[in-house]
């Protein structure tokens, strides 16, 4: 009886999975047929417009790269520096459990909730206004939490014979950390970073939330300059009732897929190459 029901949950498993992955077919095969003729260099390199024939996503897609710099500056460091202490320096007491549970719980709470933790804290509270700086300081709130633990199961992976080899040579606790424990976790680190990026990059509601702009009609040069990202203006598009803007969205989604799967595959790429240097 036990084996029959495990069977049927096979199943079960089996057949939602298909049906997610045609559903996500059936949305990318409807994006490719309304937004691949849209595609061109023109459509790239023309700043937004009122005119669906002359509109284009310059300032969205700088934007986009200009928010992701910042943001990986910004949580990368924070985030690789804080698993690092909670794995090989922190003791093991219970306010370090309790620190340990609220980052993984942290890691599953609505982006819309950072956004507003960014609209009260950095847009009013520092006064960054409608900035980048204030977009990735959000974003970096956001994609915290999943460094720090892809992070620590980076670090947690590598065998503690490779520490106590380099403690019995005498060396010391950053030694140690710098010159093996990390060199050993670079590849799961990396793959953690990208895709946590890569997640900051699909997200609309913190941006939203933060009063990105919707229209610009230039790219940004400086932190403090206002923005636009690709989903704030796939969003915008979208939202408008003329057929064109809805092939004008279908065609960012699909420069906003290429993007986010060039980063993924960065991720397995990066992760494969140094794997084959690590043999424990």
């Amino acid at each position: 009886m036990r084996r029959i029901k495990g069977k049927v949950f096979e199943y079960l498993c089996l057949a939602a999975t298909v049906a997610a992955l045609l559903l996500l077919a059936l949305l990318l095969l409807d994006a490719w047929i309304k937004g691949a003729g849209w595609l061109s260099l023109r459509f790239l390199d023309s700043f937004p417009s009122r005119f669906p024939e002359q509109a284009g996503i310059k300032s969205a897609l700088w934007g986009s790269v200009w928010l992701m710099l910042l943001t990986a500056i910004i949580s990368i460091p924070l985030g690789v520096g804080a698993a690092v202490y909670l794995e090989e320096y922190a003791d093991r007491t219970w306010l370090t459990k309790i620190i340990e549970i609220n980052i993984s719980n942290l890691a599953g709470v609505p982006s819309i909730v950072y956004g507003i933790l960014g609209l009260a804290l950095f847009v009013r509270g520092l006064m960054l206004g409608r900035s980048l700086l204030a977009g990735a300081l959000t974003m970096a709130l956001l994609i915290l939490p999943i460094i720090i633990i892809s992070s620590q199961e980076a670090i947690r992976a590598v065998p503690s014979s490779i520490r106590e080899a380099s403690y019995a040579l005498g060396a010391t606790k950053w030694q140690t950390v710098k010159y093996h424990v990390l060199p050993a976790a670079l590849p799961g680190i990396l793959t953690g970073n990208i895709l946590a990026l890569s997640r900051a990059m699909g997200e609309a509601a913190p941006l939203i939330m933060i009063g990105a702009l919707t229209f610009i009609a230039f790219t940004p040069s400086s932190p403090l300059d206002p923005f636009t990202a690709l989903p704030i203006q796939i969003f915008n598009w979208a939202s408008r009732p003329k057929e064109e803007f809805q092939y004008l969205a279908a065609a960012a989604i699909l420069v906003l897929l290429a993007l986010l799967l060039a980063m993924n595959a960065a991720a397995i790429i990066i992760r494969n190459k140094y794997q084959k240097y690590i043999k424990w």
